[in-house]
């Protein structure tokens, strides 16, 4: 069985208008891990199971994060940033890391679920189909 060992993730998801438009609605979300225990651990794999705003499910799995396999020693920090496009919002996403102790041993860590919404005048041009006639930052 995997372990559970304390290692913390948060994540903050950023709403991107200026590589947005309906049916292609694009978040950036910034990933903190945070290895509050006593071994290093390193992150070799990520799932991620991705809800649009209709209830469609998309799961995504591979190795590493951004490329990368990266080793937390103990109080270690990891920050990374990615982004998901949605067809319809609000959505929402969820997931677990997978990782492996200094000696091999499997364990895992879940990301908790977060929400994927569009700001109000965004969600209004959603409903009616409306191109964005500027960009908003």
């Amino acid at each position: 069985m995997d372990a559970l060992p304390d290692l913390r993730v948060t994540v903050e998801p950023r709403f991107r208008p200026d590589h947005s438009q309906p049916g292609r609605w694009l978040f950036q979300y910034i990933i903190r891990i945070e290895n509050h225990t006593s071994e290093s651990w390193q992150v070799v794999a990520r799932e991620w199971m991705i809800t649009d705003g209709l209830g469609r499910v998309t799961s995504v799995s591979g190795e590493g994060v951004v490329g990368q396999m990266p080793i937390l020693p103990p109080g270690g920090v990891y920050v990374y940033d990615s982004f998901v496009t949605l067809e319809s919002t609000p959505g929402r996403m969820s997931g677990l890391f997978v990782l492996r102790d200094a000696w091999n041993a499997p364990g895992r860590t879940y990301v908790p679920e977060f929400e994927l919404r569009l700001p109000l005048e965004f969600s209004e041009m959603e409903e009616k189909g409306e191109t964005p006639g500027r960009v908003l930052n």
